[in-house]
């Protein structure tokens, strides 16, 4: 289960495109090799991919999760901020055993 902040939902709502579009897109979120930990993390606003899961975080908002990244962002927690010190989505990610500077790269538990 991941959870989405309502700062989150908010500007994911700013994001997604209008029109018919909108049925179909959400924030997709993914895992990939890379950065000074080992995995980065990886975000688009695009439609679902068939193995993708889905998380209904408002009525009109949608987050989907590549299946390959599941395991490594189960019970996560998506945030926006908007400040001073830097502007956008923060992943507080309990499986990460180490984390980088960068706040997007992080070693997993979970291999």
């Amino acid at each position: 289960m991941i959870t989405v902040t309502e700062n989150a939902v908010k500007h994911l709502r700013t994001l997604l495109p209008d029109g018919p579009e909108r049925a179909t897109h959400g924030l997709r979120l993914f895992v990939e090799k890379g950065g000074c930990s080992g995995l980065s993390y990886g975000m688009s606003i695009a439609p679902a991919e068939p193995a993708d899961a889905t998380v209904q975080a408002a009525a009109d908002v949608r987050l989907f999760v590549d299946a390959e990244s599941q395991s490594h962002l189960a019970g996560c927690t998506i945030d926006y901020h908007d400040g001073l010190t830097g502007t956008g989505f923060r992943i507080v990610n309990p499986n990460a055993v180490r984390t980088c500077g960068c706040g997007t790269s992080f070693e997993s538990a979970r291999g």
